[in-house]
């Protein structure tokens, strides 16, 4: 066990993404946690961080110049999460480190390697798993039986910019170096991990099989709208259907089959919903709170361990490995406001992806590589709106 006589010393890599919602939960913290050095190629913006807050342009420089540093958040392009990481590691800290932790197998591998011979531990930025550890989901969870399907749907918007924002954006490969930036592997990550957990898969040995479709309508490498179907070692059947390309964006959920029932986990407000319309307030836990109580007692188990996140590296590597994703022909596409791409009747195929667990070309979606070659089938008129997607839900 660990000294807490002091403040807890926090770094963070990164300020101008994800890590400004870091610097803002640890105002929120108190005076038991002290954000006392930032690192990032660009300057923070002016006043956005405590006075006392030492800036950097490089990781290593500040842990070299900054004594006992506890905890460095990482926060940075998916490339450097295993360079930045290891070098927190080395210099005796613990890690947060956002998703996906790294962008392929043999580093995940090495990074955990890496964790196991340092004295530092890695928390995966997987911000669900802190609901799961809720007294109420665990009731939840539990009154519907053994699990037996799991279905995923996201429907976000992302305009261009999105896809300008940096280098890295909408890549699969950057300067020779993975990067696997898609739709299921960064935005709807969340929706995958929490989905492999409620299906009880704890290692990447417990998948046994993982198909995807992948397609992009915007012009760029990686994937914006596609299937992902996972089938488990224990027989659970894992389907999310995913684009960032929705005429009307709807709130993500899981939709969790069980032997005695079923409910809805919307993962991004914090609520479950029961098959009798019942709707269950989460409480969730901060995985950074997490972080810093493992630090002060080892005892305390980590609510995303690097380790857990084992089972999504599988997924994503599957992704890396799979063929470039296809482009969808224009005639399927349209413009919002001159600003976003939207693919024609997107809603209608992702639910019905989900419900019969079928990937877009096993439904013969129209700007599949062979819509002829599916199944003979009538093919439905989607008029699917937001609205209705929300209620089928």
């Amino acid at each position: 066990m660990r000294s807490t006589t002091r403040p807890t010393r926090v770094a963070i890599a990164g300020l101008h993404g994800y890590g400004a919602v870091h610097i803002e939960q640890i105002a929120r913290m108190g005076p038991s946690v002290r954000l006392v050095a930032v690192a990032d190629p660009l300057p923070p913006s002016p006043g956005s961080l405590p006075a006392a807050t030492a800036v950097y342009t490089d990781l290593d420089v500040l842990l070299s110049s900054v004594p006992d540093i506890d905890v460095v958040i990482i926060a940075t392009p998916l490339d450097t999460h295993f360079d930045l990481a290891a070098r927190a590691l080395r210099a005796g800290a613990d890690v947060y480190l956002e998703k996906p932790p790294v962008t392929s197998i043999s580093d995940f591998d090495r990074l955990l390697d890496l964790e196991r011979t340092s004295e530092g531990s890695i928390q995966v930025g997987f911000q669900g798993l802190g609901l799961h550890d809720s007294p109420a989901f665990l009731e939840a969870i539990e009154e519907i039986g053994e699990v037996t399907a799991i279905g995923a749907i996201g429907l976000w918007q992302r305009p261009d910019a999105y896809w300008n924002r940096s280098r890295w954006a909408g890549r699969r490969v950057l300067d020779g170096i993975d990067i696997v930036d898609g739709v299921v592997t960064n935005p709807f990550a969340h929706a995958i991990a929490s989905a492999l957990h409620l299906a009880g898969v704890r290692d990447r040995t417990e998948i046994a099989r993982i198909d995807v479709d992948l397609y992009r309508a915007n012009p760029i490498e990686s994937d914006d709208t596609s299937v992902v179907r996972i089938r488990t070692a224990h027989g659970v059947t894992i389907t999310g259907a995913f684009t960032l390309c929705a005429a009307d964006p709807v709130e993500p959920v899981l939709e969790v089959m069980g032997s005695a029932g079923s409910l809805r986990f919307h993962y991004t407000a914090d609520r479950i919903e029961r098959s009798d319309g019942t709707i269950t307030r989460l409480e969730r836990r901060s995985l950074l709170e997490n972080l810093i109580a493992h630090r002060g007692d080892r005892r305390i188990d980590l609510l995303s361990p690097l380790r857990a996140s084992a089972p999504f590296m599988a997924v994503l590597d599957r992704i890396r490995s799979a063929a470039a994703p296809m482009p969808i022909p224009r005639e399927f596409l349209s413009r919002l406001d001159e600003t976003t791409t939207i693919v024609t009747d997107i809603a209608g195929w992702i639910a019905l992806a989900v419900a019969e667990h079928a990937t877009f070309a096993e439904l013969g979606a129209p700007w599949t590589e062979n819509p002829a070659d599916a199944p003979s089938r009538e093919r439905p008129a989607f008029a699917a709106t937001a609205d209705q997607l929300r209620g089928a839900l």
